[in-house]
């Protein structure tokens, strides 16, 4: 016995998601409708989404650009969805894994964390990444875009 209430016992674990820059600022910045199933999903008990520090810099990295945060209420708003990002998404250690490969490095660090998490999917609008998305189904990793995990979810 676990000492846990029956309930908190049968919860079933919640399904990691990678979610790559290009989604994140689809959530967060440019609210697109294509990414609300996984908004939704990852505010549901059934979807936690992970992070690295690799992912971490290439967000902080691309946030500093002039286009993201134009006027100090913007750039407020972002600093403020990147601090709730970074304590929601649990930070996994990268390792590299060489099973899945793309085309470019610096889309790799996705896979490998998916890979490192063992996560069920990997959301991302990018063309190298979901150009392995046959091999890494293989592999047990879903590549989806933001729409296609949505009607997956549906």
């Amino acid at each position: 016995m676990t000492g846990l209430p029956a309930a908190a016992a049968a919860a079933p674990p919640k399904r990691l998601a990678v979610v790559d820059t290009n989604v994140w600022l689809d959530l967060y910045f440019f609210g697109d409708p294509d990414a609300r199933a996984l908004a939704g999903a990852l505010e549901s008990p059934r979807w936690a989404a992970v992070r690295c520090a690799q992912t971490d810099a290439e967000l902080a990295a691309v946030l500093q650009r002039p286009r993201f945060g134009s006027n100090a209420g913007e750039r407020a708003r972002l600093a403020d969805s990147l601090r709730r990002w970074q304590l929601e998404a649990a930070c996994v250690s990268l390792r590299p894994q060489g099973d899945c490969r793309c085309r470019d490095p610096d889309d790799q660090k996705f896979l490998d964390l998916a890979f490192a998490a063992r996560a069920a999917a990997l959301l991302t609008k990018d063309k190298a990444l979901l150009s392995v998305r046959r091999r890494a189904a293989r592999l047990g990793l879903a590549i989806l875009t933001p729409r296609q995990f949505g009607d997956s979810e549906a």
